[in-house]
């Protein structure tokens, strides 16, 4: 989806005092800033060329605010939210888990869940990580999450004796890798690994630059393994803890322009479950 110019001030001219009293209110507007923190090399997300997702949706948040979006790159690693929104370096973290105790959440706007990644040649027809089609494979995983913890997915495989069959995929602290979550995609194209089990935004967006007949994308079937390790996420923006008046002004917007972010959302390949429940997620998403 393509920015949108929501929310343009009118200049009225009937008499001369409105036409001040218009410029002034424009000026002010313009000089409203939305401060935003984002990694600049995490596509299908962000990066600092603003061709992620994210960055189409702090666009259109913006807009809807008469602001302009003001951006802090940091690399999205270990202490992401510590060094950029407690930090005051920015106001905004357009993606995190609904429920994230180190921000204040907005509503959810979108929910998706991990998904096996597999070449259509092979015809795995993977659903489950109880399937025994798994067990003589090299299965890739994103190897950590933000916050340095293992993904629910190494979690599942480890409690079905599969440790050994993972191969990690760096996404942190690979600044010399242009889009280094796309890693694990062209891994499974290649051969390098036979299936991968992805956060569905990356794969979404990652597989769609493949021919339509190279990759299976099938979500997990279950939405949990356990009560306490969900592979389906609610996905909420993060303000810093005590800003309700943002969070409010932020939920009004998400609200309206519901349809308008799924149409991003739909554009970059994010699978897309059923409307957001709200849940708490553990911390390394």
């Amino acid at each position: 989806m393509t920015r949108a110019a929501h929310g343009v001030l009118r200049v009225f001219t009937l008499a001369a005092s409105l036409v001040v009293l218009s410029i002034g209110t424009q000026a002010s507007a313009q000089d409203r800033a939305l401060r935003v923190c984002a990694d600049p090399n995490n596509l299908p997300f962000s990066n600092d060329r603003f061709e992620g997702f994210e960055n189409k949706v702090a666009q259109l948040v913006a807009d809807e605010m008469h602001a302009t979006v003001q951006y802090s790159w940091h690399p999205q690693r270990r202490g992401f939210i510590r060094e950029t929104l407690t930090a005051r370096i920015c106001d905004l973290v357009v993606g995190v888990p609904s429920g994230y105790d180190l921000v204040l959440a907005t509503t959810p706007y979108y929910r998706s869940t991990y998904v096996f990644v597999s070449p259509k040649r092979r015809h795995f027809e993977l659903r489950s990580f109880d399937d025994p089609v798994l067990r003589p494979l090299t299965i890739g995983l994103e190897e950590i999450g933000a916050d340095g913890a293992n993904t629910p997915p190494a979690h599942a495989l480890a409690r079905r004796g599969l440790a050994a069959n993972i191969v990690g995929f760096k996404l942190w602290d690979v600044a010399e890798v242009e889009n280094p979550p796309g890693r694990i995609i062209d891994a499974v194209a290649s051969g390098e690994i036979d299936v991968a089990i992805v956060w569905g935004p990356v794969a979404g967006y990652f597989a769609r630059r493949r021919p339509a007949t190279a990759l299976d994308i099938v979500p997990v079937s279950s939405t949990f393994d356990t009560p306490s390790l969900p592979f389906a996420y609610d996905i909420a923006m993060g303000v810093r803890q005590g800003e309700s008046a943002l969070k409010s002004e932020l939920d009004g917007i998400l609200v309206r322009r519901r349809a308008d972010i799924a149409g991003i959302l739909e554009e970059y390949g994010v699978p897309l479950l059923n409307a957001p429940h709200s849940e708490k997620t553990p911390e390394e998403q």
